[in-house]
């Protein structure tokens, strides 16, 4: 990491309730974070389920459990952040409210994780929305892309702020000083796109954004090329730009796959090349990245897939805990105070709109003893 040194952060929330294999998985993977990586954290959830998974790896009484009455859905859009107002999810967001906890881990609706942490987080001073910020597997290092999906609709000043965001994590996430930040286009030329495009890149393009390193417009074919090191959109493009790569990478894998495993040949082939076929499925495999993480509040929230199991979970609390480390915040509100123009500002960060609702799928705490 760059600048500002590491600190030990304050435990990892976890969200045990959130997920499709929840809390079992979500146990699992938090008991393994904590003991095979040094990991600080505190469970959230129904206490009793807690206890009884913890006594499967003797853990009880090694990691702090913190009760909740209510879990959300994996169906519960962003109307749960009130419905729900003691769910796994608004308890752990009271915790970093209180400074008890550094971050938070879930893995349950995305709507549901958005609305609840922006409910109880609030955004942070002078940025205008938050985006999801998600891990490219690109090389010669992996490439970060936001909105994820977020924020549907942006302003051109969002998609500055965007491209300060970015560069904050990218610094912490990938260890440089000035990430290369691209905007996704239809074309590569400057006079391409959309209004909000086309006015985004003459601010991005202009004197004024010191701190972010603008390498200009990129096409969708250019999202797994490393060209640069962060690609900013609005996250109703972004959310389709993801899905569909993770849709035709899955697609390719099988292909692939029933290729090399037709005829004697081919599975000799395949034999022969074992260690590089699977070197390129951890690589393309989104569990070793941790999930999304939601940036612009007063608080870490690090995104799992709805999906996950105990693996993913133990990568989404490694990286909950590195950025918290890094002071990930503190860097957005440094980053945006470099990027902010004359535009920025118009709108507090207590202010809504009819763009808050983000796209689906991607009281006193209690300790107990």
């Amino acid at each position: 990491m760059t600048g500002t040194g590491a600190i030990r952060p304050l435990p990892i929330a976890v969200d045990t309730m959130g997920g499709d294999h929840a809390p079992e998985e979500i146990i699992a993977g938090a008991v393994e974070a904590s003991r095979e990586h040094g990991v600080g954290l505190v469970l959230v959830g129904q206490a009793a389920r807690i206890r009884q998974e913890l006594e499967r790896y003797d853990a009880v009484g090694k990691i702090p459990i913190v009760h909740a009455d209510e879990a959300l859905d994996m169906d519960e859009g962003a109307l749960a952040s009130w419905r729900k107002p003691r769910s796994s999810i608004a308890i752990a967001c009271h915790l970093i409210k209180q400074g008890r906890a550094s971050a938070l881990v879930s893995a349950g609706s995305t709507a549901g994780v958005v609305a609840t942490s922006r409910l109880r987080l609030k955004g942070q001073q002078g940025v205008m929305r938050p985006a999801i910020a998600v891990t490219l597997p690109t090389r010669p290092r992996p490439t970060i892309l936001l909105d994820a999906g977020a924020t549907a609709d942006v302003k051109p000043e969002g998609l500055v702020q965007f491209a300060a965001l970015g560069t904050a994590y990218g610094q912490i996430l990938l260890g440089l000083d000035r990430p290369t930040v691209g905007l996704l286009n239809i074309g590569a030329e400057p006079g391409k796109g959309n209004k909000a495009t086309k006015r985004a890149h003459e601010l991005l393009s202009g004197g004024g954004n010191h701190g972010i390193e603008f390498a200009g417009n990129i096409e969708g074919h250019d999202l797994l090329s490393g060209r640069v090191d962060v690609v900013v959109t609005d996250g109703f493009s972004g959310n389709i730009a993801l899905k569909t790569m993770e849709g035709t990478i899955r697609t390719a894998f099988g292909e692939v796959r029933e290729t090399m495993t037709t005829g004697t040949a081919a599975r000799m082939g395949a034999l022969l090349q074992r260690r590089r076929m699977r070197d390129l499925r951890d690589r393309f495999d989104p569990d070793t990245y941790g999930g999304g993480v939601l940036l612009g509040l007063n608080g870490t929230i690090v995104i799992a897939h709805g999906a996950s199991r105990a693996r993913a979970i133990t990568s989404a609390c490694e990286l909950a805990h590195r950025l918290a480390a890094g002071r990930i915040v503190e860097r957005i509100r440094e980053q945006v105070a470099l990027t902010r123009t004359s535009r920025f500002g118009r709108r507090t960060h207590g202010e809504r709109d009819s763009t808050d609702e983000p796209l689906g799928d991607l009281g006193p705490v209690q300790k107990q003893p």
